[in-house]
């Protein structure tokens, strides 16, 4: 326990850097070999990946939420593929579908599934195709707070709406005490942090709101932050940052930027119990979601509302949006080298050090089969 509270504080701290600027993963970039992204462990020079030709310089850019998987996956993937170095700056999901259709990145992540402009606008970038989404990354979302004096919360669809539309503007509010009997609440005033930047978390935290509590968030789920109130911070990291150093605040992001001095809300669902924030619970919402993309695209959708006992309803799902044909010859090589080794047993069971959730075996079978037709 006390190694992996170590490792979430240090990955929360180099999350930091995405906040001032892009970050640099590189194969020859750094002296570290802890491994501290692969479980702590050092890292496996032996693992099972396939190099091929893969060499050069392969750009990707988007999602700030699987910032700390991709650090995990570039210290194996790297340690193994030394020709290559792999830069991946977490701009936040709608930067990087944007510059990887203007051809700037080999792929891009995102939080959120390619809406159907956005694949009409990538037939201009993958000549004779267009892009797909591969699921490759899962996660509950957070919902970090800063309360002095309260360890454990429980929150519903409902208050979270209200709370994050400033309709509940204290900690001590009655709706909050309801569920919190035994809890002494503080009159500590509620500064609740939203994303600044287009965020594929941001998409999913309100398609919850909007799903289980839609009386209370009138607004339509996107990845831009709609309501007129609250305070804002730039990527994962930055709105995590924000509750770790203000006193009274709440925001939501990925479990794995939850480090030390973070704790998260406990979710009342239809369930008997509140349910925690866990990888594991995550993935029996995320086991529940279906394939909708047509074609090659593995588009998933996610049910908000599980009835599941433990099952935690704000969950996403990271894509890796690449070209399905009409990749670029330089970067074709290390991307399906790199998005096969992410996709393979090997790179799926370090998601779960690293409070992430592996995608479920039957859709997962299916992104490998993908990459390995990408050309």
């Amino acid at each position: 326990m006390k190694l992996q509270r170590k490792n979430r504080l240090r990955a929360l701290s180099l999350g930091a850097l995405a906040v001032s600027g892009a970050l640099a993963l590189t194969a020859c970039g750094s002296d570290d070999t802890s491994g501290s992204g692969n479980g702590g462990k050092e890292t496996n020079a032996n693992a099972n990946i396939k190099c091929d030709d893969a060499k050069g310089q392969l750009a990707a850019s988007g999602s700030s939420a699987q910032k700390n998987a991709i650090d995990a996956w570039r210290k194996v993937y790297t340690t193994n593929c030394k020709d290559v170095q792999l830069n991946y700056n977490p701009t936040g999901s709608g930067a990087g579908i944007t510059a990887f259709l203007q051809g700037q990145t080999a792929f891009a992540g995102s939080d959120s599934a390619l809406k159907p402009d956005e694949i009409a606008k990538s037939k201009k970038v993958c000549k004779d195709s267009q892009a797909i989404g591969l699921p490759m990354v899962g996660g509950p979302i957070a919902i970090g707070y800063n309360v002095p004096g309260v360890d454990n919360l429980t929150l519903d669809a409902k208050t979270l709406a209200d709370i994050f539309n400033d309709k509940i503007e204290s900690w001590d509010d009655k709706a909050i005490a309801k569920l919190n009997p035994d809890v002494k609440l503080p009159k500590t005033k509620i500064q609740a942090f939203h994303r600044s930047d287009e965020s594929g978390t941001t998409d999913n935290f309100t398609k919850y709101l909007k799903g289980a509590a839609p009386d209370a968030w009138p607004y339509e789920p996107g990845k831009s932050w709609e309501p007129k109130g609250g305070q804002s911070a730039n990527g994962s990291a930055g709105v995590a940052g924000q509750v770790k150093q203000t006193a009274g605040a709440i925001s939501y992001f990925e479990l794995s930027y939850a480090g030390e001095g973070i704790k998260t809300v406990d979710l009342k669902t239809q369930a008997k119990e509140p349910v925690k924030a866990t990888v594991d619970n995550a993935s029996k919402a995320i086991a529940e979601a279906k394939v909708v993309g047509k074609g090659k695209d593995l588009s998933l959708e996610l049910n908000y509302k599980p009835t599941a006992e433990g099952a935690y309803p704000i969950t996403l799902v990271t894509y890796e949006v690449v070209c399905e044909k009409g990749n670029k010859p330089e970067t074709l090589a290390a991307t399906k080298s790199f998005l096969t080794y992410i996709a393979s047993e090997d790179g799926q069971n370090v998601l779960k050090e690293n409070d992430y959730a592996p995608i479920p075996a039957e859709i997962i079978a299916k992104v490998r089969s993908t990459v390995a037709g990408l050309s």
